[in-house]
């Protein structure tokens, strides 16, 4: 009797196969693309990660403030300094925790990001077009419960 034919699966490598490293492939290469267009509008990739993170919400922790824009925290405190010299952030102190400061994009920063922003909406459409809006939807769906289910705040990271 023949051996069975291997399925799709067992016929990849293991990272070819493996959710982690093909989000963070994904993720590299669909960025990659875009921090080329940030970089033509005179931002870092840093900082457009930071003005993309605080755009259109409420003020934030710089712990998550680091997390969410997947940059190491002393980097975002150092890159903050600058923008705050700029006017494009402000830093506030939390409401019941003096060891915490909020930080939160200012109308001049939210005018400074908001063609940048524009333009990654325009990238993400041509990166999720292929797919149909109701896979793109269910696939950007997927993915922030994914990340509501692994986040940790920050300084709760598993020993």
């Amino acid at each position: 009797m023949p051996a069975p034919m291997p399925t799709e699966a067992e016929t990849l490598r293991f990272v070819d196969d493996y959710l982690p490293a093909l989000l963070a492939q994904a993720s590299h290469l669909i960025s990659s693309e875009f921090h080329v267009v940030a970089r033509q509008h005179g931002f870092s990739v840093s900082e457009w990660r930071v003005l993309a993170t605080l755009a259109g919400g409420e003020a934030i922790s710089i712990g998550q403030l680091a997390q969410t824009s997947v940059t190491k925290q002393p980097t975002v405190t150092r890159l903050l300094d600058r923008m705050a010299a700029k006017g494009q952030v402000e830093r506030l102190p939390h409401d019941s925790d003096r060891r915490i400061t909020l930080v939160r994009i200012t109308r001049a920063g939210a005018r400074t990001v908001a063609k940048l922003i524009d333009l990654a909406r325009e990238h993400e459409h041509r990166v999720l077009e292929p797919f149909g809006l109701a896979r793109a939807e269910e696939l950007k769906k997927t993915l922030r419960r994914m990340i509501e289910l692994h986040s940790q705040p920050p300084g709760d990271e598993a020993l």
